[in-house]
Formats: C-alpha cells, sequence, structure tokens
C-alpha cells in the first residue's frame, strides 16, 4: 500500500490482491525481534477498505507489522476462517518506564503483571472483550473481540505482557469480524484503527498509569520474594504476617472476603520479624520446619489457614490479603485421588507386599485406590525436589494416615500392605522434608508433631506444649517403642524415573486444547483427556495451557536416558533462559503463565511411560496372577497404550467413586519394551 488513507474509505495507494508477507518473545529483558513492515496505520485502513466484502481468507493481508503513532500492531498469525482460533497479535510500545521498576528478574515480573491488568482492564472496561455474535446462526455478523490473557490474585511470570530494556510488550487475540465467511472491513477498522490506540495510551505508558500505584504493586511483590528467601535461613517452611486475610469471598472466587474477616494475629510464642526492602519490618506467625499439626474444630479456620500456606508458594498481588503469606517455593500439596494413573512410581516405603506378588518398587496402574495415589504423590513431590508436604486430613485415605490400636489387633502386621504416614512422618523429617498438617479426628499425630497450632474462631494459638501432655497421658509402652523405632527409620531416598515417551507415538502431534484449569483434551479423535483437577496448586487456566503445550517439549527431550528430574531441570534452565516463548518458539502465544516444576511433574507422572530404576520391569497379567479385569484396577488387568496412562474417554463412562471416570473403551497393547 501507499499513500495516506485517514479514516476507513480514504484514499489511498492500494495494494496487491494476494496474500501479504510472513512475520517470535523470549528472555524479558531481550528486544524483541521485529517482523516484516507492512505500513502505517493510514495504509492499514487501505488494506481493510480493499478487503471489505471479499472471501475471509482475504485477512491474511494483514500478516506482518503496522505502524502506528507511537506504536507497532504486529499481526502474528491471522485466523483463515471465522470459526477458528482467532487471531494473534501484539503491540510494541517504545519503553516509557523508569529502568528502576524492572532492573531486577522480579520487578520487571511484577510490572509486567501490572500492566497486563491494566491493558486486560482497558479493554473490559470498553466492552471490547465481549463476544459478538455467538449464537446468532452462520450468516450473521460476529466477530471483532479482544481478549488479553487477564491475571487473577498470583503474580507469576506471563506471556500477556514482556517488558523488554527498549519495549513494553502487550499480547492480545483479536477475532476479526465477518458475515458468514465475508470480510467486514469497517468493524475491523473500528477495533483495529479506532479502538486499539485507545487501550494502548490508557495502558502501556508510565505516563497514563499511577505512578505511585505502579511502584507500589512492584515493590509488594519485591517484599513477598525478599520474605520468601529468608524462610531456610530462619528454619522456617512457611510465614503468615500479622493484619492477613485469609478467608476468601466464596469457594468459586480466589478474592478475599470483603468484610467479617478476622484479621490474621501470631501467637506470641511463635512470632518472628523479617526486614523487607520496601515494607521494612513486619511481624507474624512462623511455621517452622519440620512436622507442624493444625488443629481445632470443625469451622474454625483450619482449612483457611492451610489453603493460604499452600499458595504461599505464588506471590500476590497488593490488597489481596495474602501479601504477608509466604510458603518455601518446593512445598508441595498431596492427597488422595481415588482413578488417577500412576507410572513407574516407586511406593514401597509406604505399601508393598500386595496381594499377585505385585511389585510396588515401580508401580503402575490406571485406577488407583486412595491409599497407592497418596503414596504415589508424595513419592512424585519428594523426587521433583520437594522440600515440605502440605497435608489436609479432609482430602486423605483414612487407611493412609492411620490405623489404630483395634485395627492393627484384629488384621496382622504381616497382612497388611500399608504403612500408613504417622510411621513415616518422622523418617521424612529426618530427611529434610516437612509436613504442615491439617488434623481434625486423629490425635494420634501429636505422638509426632513438632509443632501444633489450634485456630479457635479463626484466631491461631499455639498449644504444642498442652498437645505433647494429651499424647503423653494416653501413650502405651508399645506405643513409646513404636514411635522410638520409626523416628530412627530412616526414610529411603525415591528412585528416579526415566521417561521413555510422553505422548502417543503414532500421534505425537495432537490437537492440545486445555478446556479448564484442571482438563486438559489430547486430540479430538483420540478422546483422550489428562485430568488435573486434583492438582491443587495450579493457580489459573493460563498455566494449565502452558503445562499442556510443554508435554510437547518434554515429548521431544525423553530420550530414555535423562531422569524426569533432569528433564525438569533441563525446562526451568530453558524458560529462565528464554523465557515462556521457549515452549513454543515462534509462536509468541499471550496466554501462558510460569508453572512450577512440581505441577509439571504432575502431568507428567499422570501420562508419561517410564522406567523407575532398574529392578522395576513392568509386571505381565500372568505374573500379577492372571487375574483379568478388563476395566478394573491395573493388579493383574489388561494394560492400555502407555499414552493413555491417565487419561479418560468422553464416551461409555463408568461411575468410580465419588464422579464419573472416563476410560478407553478398546486400546492397543503396545508391544513389549526390549
Amino acid at each position: 500500500g501507499g499513500g495516506k488513507g485517514g479514516g476507513f474509505g480514504g484514499k489511498g495507494g492500494g495494494g496487491s490482491g494476494g496474500g501479504g508477507g510472513g512475520g517470535g518473545g523470549a528472555d524479558p529483558g531481550a528486544a524483541p525481534r521485529q517482523p516484516s513492515q507492512n505500513g502505517t496505520v493510514d495504509d492499514l485502513s487501505q488494506c481493510l477498505q480493499r478487503i471489505d466484502g471479499r472471501q475471509y481468507p482475504s485477512y491474511k493481508d494483514l500478516t506482518g507489522s503496522w505502524r502506528f503513532p507511537g506504536f507497532d500492531l504486529v499481526f502474528d498469525h491471522v485466523q483463515g476462517d471465522a470459526f477458528a482460533s482467532p487471531s494473534r497479535c501484539r503491540v510494541l510500545v517504545p519503553q516509557s518506564f523508569p529502568p528502576d521498576l524492572f532492573r531486577t528478574r522480579t520487578r520487571r515480573v511484577a510490572l509486567a503483571d501490572y500492566v497486563a491488568r491494566a491493558f486486560a482492564g482497558a479493554v473490559s472496561a470498553a466492552g471490547a472483550d465481549v463476544r459478538r455474535g455467538a449464537g446468532a446462526g452462520w450468516g450473521a455478523a460476529k466477530g471483532g473481540e479482544m481478549t488479553v490473557d487477564a491475571p487473577g490474585q498470583h503474580v507469576v511470570e506471563r506471556t500477556a505482557v514482556l517488558v523488554h530494556d527498549d519495549a513494553v510488550e502487550a499480547r492480545f487475540t483479536v477475532a476479526l469480524p465477518a458475515q458468514g465467511r465475508t470480510v467486514l472491513g469497517r468493524a475491523a477498522h473500528g477495533t483495529l484503527v479506532e479502538c486499539l490506540p485507545r487501550y494502548v495510551a490508557a495502558a502501556l505508558r508510565h505516563e497514563a498509569l499511577d505512578a505511585a500505584h505502579v511502584a507500589a504493586h512492584v515493590a509488594c511483590v519485591e517484599d513477598s520474594a525478599a520474605l520468601r528467601s529468608q524462610l531456610a535461613g530462619a528454619g522456617l517452611v512457611a510465614f503468615v504476617g500479622d493484619g492477613s486475610v485469609l478467608p476468601r469471598r466464596s469457594g468459586a472466587s480466589d478474592e478475599p472476603m470483603a468484610e467479617g474477616a478476622v484479621p490474621f494475629a501470631s501467637p506470641p510464642s511463635l512470632a518472628r520479624t523479617f526486614h523487607l526492602p520496601n515494607r521494612g519490618l513486619v511481624t507474624g506467625m512462623g511455621v517452622p520446619v519440620g512436622v507442624t499439626l493444625v488443629v481445632g474444630g470443625g469451622f474454625h479456620g483450619k482449612s483457611t489457614l492451610l489453603k493460604a500456606v499452600e499458595l504461599g508458594v505464588y506471590d500476590h498481588l497488593p490488597g489481596d490479603g495474602r501479601e504477608l503469606v509466604v510458603t518455601d517455593a518446593a512445598a508441595v500439596k498431596v492427597r488422595a485421588e481415588d482413578g488417577r494413573a500412576v507410572e513407574g512410581t516407586d511406593i514401597s516405603p509406604f505399601i508393598s507386599n500386595l496381594p499377585y506378588a505385585k511389585d510396588t518398587r515401580g508401580f503402575r496402574t490406571q485406577d488407583a485406590s486412595g491409599s497407592t495415589s497418596q503414596a504415589a504423590a508424595i513419592q512424585e513431590a519428594l523426587e521433583a525436589g520437594g522440600t515440605a508436604l502440605v497435608v489436609d486430613e479432609d482430602t486423605c485415605a483414612t487407611n493412609f494416615m492411620i490405623r489404630d490400636d483395634r485395627m492393627q489387633a484384629l488384621v496382622a502386621p504381616e497382612k497388611e500392605p500399608i504403612t500408613p504416614l504417622i510411621s513415616r512422618i518422622r523418617g521424612l523429617a529426618g530427611a529434610g522434608v516437612s509436613t504442615v498438617l491439617v488434623v481434625g479426628g486423629c490425635g494420634d499425630y501429636f505422638d509426632v508433631a513438632d509443632t501444633v497450632v489450634m485456630m479457635d474462631s479463626f484466631v491461631p494459638r499455639d498449644v504444642t506444649r498442652e498437645a505433647a501432655g494429651v499424647a503423653a497421658r494416653f501413650r502405651t509402652p508399645d506405643q513409646a517403642e513404636a514411635l522410638r523405632r520409626n523416628a530412627q527409620t530412616p526414610f529411603p531416598p525415591v528412585p528416579p524415573r526415566v521417561p521413555t515417551a510422553v505422548l502417543d507415538p503414532a500421534d505425537p502431534s495432537p490437537r492440545i486444547m486445555v478446556r479448564n484449569k484442571g482438563l486438559v483434551s489430547l486430540g479430538q479423535e483420540s478422546g483422550l483427556e489428562l485430568d488435573l483437577g486434583c492438582v491443587e496448586q495450579l493457580g489459573e487456566k493460563s498455566q494449565t495451557r502452558a503445562i499442556a503445550d510443554a508435554l510437547l517439549w518434554f515429548h521431544r527431550n525423553a530420550d530414555g536416558r535423562a531422569t524426569l528430574s533432569e528433564l525438569l531441570d533441563r525446562f526451568d534452565q530453558e524458560l529462565d533462559a528464554r523465557g515462556l516463548d521457549a515452549i513454543a518458539p515462534a509462536m509468541r502465544f499471550g496466554h501462558y503463565a510460569r508453572p512450577r516444576r512440581h505441577e509439571v511433574a504432575a502431568a507428567l507422572s499422570r501420562l508419561a511411560p517410564s522406567a523407575c530404576g532398574d529392578e522395576a520391569p513392568r509386571a505381565s497379567p500372568r505374573e500379577a496372577g492372571g487375574v483379568q479385569e478388563r476395566r478394573g484396577r491395573l493388579e493383574g488387568g489388561r494394560e492400555r497404550h502407555p499414552a493413555a496412562a491417565h487419561v479418560h474417554h468422553r464416551r461409555g463412562y463408568q461411575q468410580h467413586g465419588r464422579r464419573a471416570r472416563y476410560h478407553r473403551a478398546h486400546a492397543p497393547v503396545p508391544p513389549a519394551r526390549p
């Protein structure tokens, strides 16, 4: 195109009727790679005028970069059909923020988070994110909406906005408008040429924002990160600041309770003080390393406190109420999960001597029980580098947590394959793995606790001494001997697993779709789904998107030699060096948020076939005793294709436990491994 066009319909040079040009971020600090230059905003107006009323593929002429006053608009991908996924775009705005706001990685992530919220807010306030024409029929006018990946209550690295040294890059999608499959150039002009500059001016330049509010947001995140970095040196696994607001608005909202919340106040005996770079001195309750119990009556705040500790692995935005709630970054929430798959995990420290001589050193099943799933969750957390376990009695398998005296008297120890957590928890502590455990009905854990906190009407009390007295009063000589023996039994190291594949070799590049935060579809034709609904530290859907697309990265790098831990290390190093764009190079997706290695490992453990050590061959049905349960547990059951390990089929579901579990009706048996 050439000439100046002004508004839609202005006169200009026009362009060819064929396709447009082609045209990557990486390290958030690096300059963004420039795509091919198409022309100015006037040229864009004339291009939209020219293709108005043509067939939808004419939108491909937009591919490339367009110069606006004060920023560049880039089309990285233009949808080929009105019913396809929306077009991926980004704007590049010259850097206007003070360098001090992004001088460290933590501050850069915090600034990008603030700008992403401002940009998403500007788009939403104008109603530009409202889907148009939905349900109005094939021939109705539709499209034109913009979508920005808006952050939630957590502050994490994401791709919605990247803060470079010389530019701010904001990514979004646009559903290019159409009538049926006919281009609506005037409507596209309104979205791209008339409205977009207003959103950019309102959110992506420092002078348009409240400078004090921006600085406070960055300082808050920096303080949280600094506080978390001091935990290990202080001998703590978590810290809850005085004045924190822990209750949430509702079970469906992560926002703070607006009224009636009791501000947190530390018991004097557990109070600790830290100095933060911006806030200065802060005081709150320190959760020591070792075994900490949270007890109290029902509805008094036990699980509320634990949930805050569980999500303290993330920084939070100002006003969330949990800005000073921080937890060891390697803390992992573990729970029972009936029906999940377990792939090659050594659960022998907790479960052994199964019927039919089933080997638990490399345990595999497609339908785990509560106890086997919780044992696997602990072992998988440790394998991924977890240093603390967060456990809520309400979501645990009772037989995994404890066996009381009466049950031990009736069922002989040699007949019970489960070694309960209470018998291993001191060994875990000796190995440097702390546990924060909510208990409401199992006082036997008083015998193994280092610290006991009672929640009384949302107010914490240190009752460690009282709990020790209760434990001593009820302890028998046999129990005392068992406690001494358990404390002296070291917890064995977890054998490393070696993933040999992640996705189905017959379809190594399936169409992956994230349906919600806890459910990933791994191909429409196969109907396979990866269920992450019980991975409770997944903070938002954008993290699930990153994990889903990262499956392809792990599939490419699972060479049968690198252990799972080594692959996770390599993946983290790639993200540190190249940013989240390392997951899907050159795609420049704007909907990723960085997941922790522990949630990535949880997904792989539900999916990837692996070899656990050198002494754990896959047990055949005949070796397991010949019990054939066509759709039952793996103990003797027919194995499915490895890629179907933790997947559900959307047809022919059967009821298992408390919710429907989907299974493949017929799956090929994989060839024997050499």
